[in-house]
């Protein structure tokens, strides 16, 4: 068995880290397999102007006009540190891949979780990694770990997939990402009550899964431009034992692209839509469903998406200025007076302008200003400001 220091890229996805400079990792080489272990410690520096937003921003915590709140709060944490290992042995003349990786992020700070775990032969991947409906094209570097709103999301799920060429197809948990039935909302009917609320969706008694997910997703590209379609099919279901039951199908849709329009300029951008596609939204304020209080029907909610942003390289680094917006129609459940429904969550949008840059190989610093509104379905609103920097050490 040897153990080197191996100095080729290495990244599980740079603009999920929010980084685009390349890692180094330490390959061990044990008899057929190659294994790397890769990382980064990773420093966050965060200060509110407006609402304390958490360690990664969370939108619903914007407070609305007219509203209590808080101004200017610092935050300094560690958590998006990451540690992974990946292996590749040769198989059946294929090539075996695994991959496990974890960061601090767990119960939102604090607490080691599981981010990828999975292996991958002839085409077939089985375990957690990035769900086959998102992806990266349209996605524009952020420091905050919080994406921007409106692209198809690109979480991690538990899934079997099969890949051939640019096409692939896999079944997901539907528990997670998706989301549950909402009975309620967490809003407020009356602001002249007092009562305030986040505006988010409470999971109905008896929500539940049965189905897995069906994902399908084709990326290709020709010359520097990169595009990707992504299509989902899902049933979203409840089942109040002794009371009622109902069950409708969503699904969902998104494109994607990204272009290097010259050697220092990329263009990226995406639209998502669906009907009933909770969180495989990036940003989906809402649910993907809800329970009608007067007639005990499941109706689902149709949410829509975009995304756009230019980077351009300057100096040692690159400066990105990106838009992001992602809405739900609740209208319907407004009509039908679902309890909470005038106060819940709408709109959400962000606007992210940061410079990342690296000094030197694996080091890499950044700066950003983010802009986040949040408007519920009565038409109330409210907007924060964040400034954020980095320091990352990659390993």
């Amino acid at each position: 068995m040897s153990i080197k220091k191996n100095a080729s890229i290495f990244t599980a996805s740079a603009l999920a880290l929010a980084v685009s400079g390349a890692a180094q990792a330490y390959t061990i080489e044990a008899g057929d397999t190659t294994a790397n272990i890769y990382g980064y410690a990773k420093l966050d520096l965060i200060y509110d102007v407006d609402d304390k937003l958490g360690n990664a921003v969370s939108r619903p915590a914007i407070s609305l006009s007219g509203e209590p709140s808080s101004t200017g709060h610092t935050t300094m944490h560690a958590y998006q540190s990451r540690l992974g290992f990946t292996t590749a042995t040769p198989a059946g003349g294929s090539e075996l891949k695994t991959m496990i990786e974890g960061d601090f992020y767990g119960g939102g700070g604090g607490t080691f979780r599981l981010r990828h775990a999975y292996g991958e032969w002839n085409g077939l991947l089985a375990g957690q990694t990035w769900t086959n409906f998102g992806g990266f094209l349209a996605m524009h570097p952020t420091i905050d770990f919080t994406p921007a709103p409106g692209i198809g999301n690109a979480a991690r799920q538990a899934q079997l997939r099969y890949t051939v060429d640019g096409f692939s197809v896999a079944l997901e948990d539907p528990d997670d990402l998706g989301g549950k039935v909402a009975g309620s909302f967490a809003g407020t009917t009356d602001p002249d009550t007092g009562i305030t609320g986040n505006g988010a969706p409470a999971a109905a008694s008896g929500a539940k899964t049965r189905l897995p997910d069906l994902t399908m997703r084709y990326q290709g590209a020709a010359g520097d431009f990169n595009y990707a379609a992504s299509a989902l099919l899902r049933q979203v279901r409840y089942d109040d034992v002794g009371v009622s039951s109902d069950s409708a199908t969503g699904w969902g849709l998104a494109l994607e692209a990204s272009a290097k329009v010259t050697p220092d300029v990329t263009l990226r951008g995406g639209l998502t839509h669906g009907d009933g596609i909770g969180g495989y939204l990036e940003g989906n304020p809402s649910a993907p469903a809800y329970i009608d209080p007067t007639t005990g029907s499941l109706e689902t909610i149709k949410a829509t998406g975009g995304a756009v942003s230019v980077s351009v390289a300057a100096g040692p680094g690159n400066m990105t200025l990106g838009y992001g917006i992602a809405t739900a129609d609740l209208d319907d459940a407004r009509d039908a007076e679902v309890p909470g429904a005038e106060g819940a969550n709408e709109t959400f949008e962000a606007v992210h302008l940061n410079y990342i840059w690296s000094p030197i190989r694996n080091v890499t610093y950044g700066v950003e200003v983010g802009y986040h509104t949040r408007e519920v379905a009565d038409g109330r609103d409210g907007d924060a400001v964040r400034l954020q920097g980095m320091v990352q050490y990659n390993f």
